[in-house]
């Protein structure tokens, strides 16, 4: 199975939510921002690097937010993915797009509502809990 590490960078009560290229698997569909875990990783250390290589910031992760599995062999995709969900506490330097078609700072409640990874809906629903009962 292979194991993702995704970032939930808050800000100002938004979160960042990074849509991907048209010519990737899962064209123009909302994301959290992340990547694969290679060997030797922790959930951590891969979501430091995958900050770094698409937004080119310097992050200090948090947190497990959520954990959940999830199988996209039934779309044709790659198969069965653990995804690690860590708080992002803060990050230096300005957030700069190497990977996405687009960033955009949103709250849980626009990004329930946009085009996301089918996988991540669980999350964001956590999110908008999270956001009623802490007033993220």
């Amino acid at each position: 199975m292979k194991e993702v590490a995704v970032g939930i960078i808050v800000q100002q009560g938004l979160v960042l939510a990074c849509q991907r290229k048209a010519d990737v698997a899962y064209p123009l569909k909302w994301e959290f921002p992340g990547g694969k875990i290679e060997d030797g990783e922790s959930p951590r250390q891969a979501l430091r690097r995958e900050l770094h290589e698409e937004l080119d910031i310097d992050a200090t992760i948090g947190a497990e937010f959520h954990r959940q599995e999830w199988d996209y062999s039934a779309n044709g995709a790659s198969g069965a993915v653990r995804v690690f969900y860590l708080l992002v506490d803060s990050f230096r330097g300005q957030i700069f797009n190497r990977t996405f078609q687009q960033v955009r700072w949103v709250s849980a409640e626009e990004l329930s509502r946009m085009d996301i990874l089918e996988g991540n809906r669980e999350t964001v629903n956590l999110l908008i809990s999270h956001a009623e009962k802490h007033g993220l």
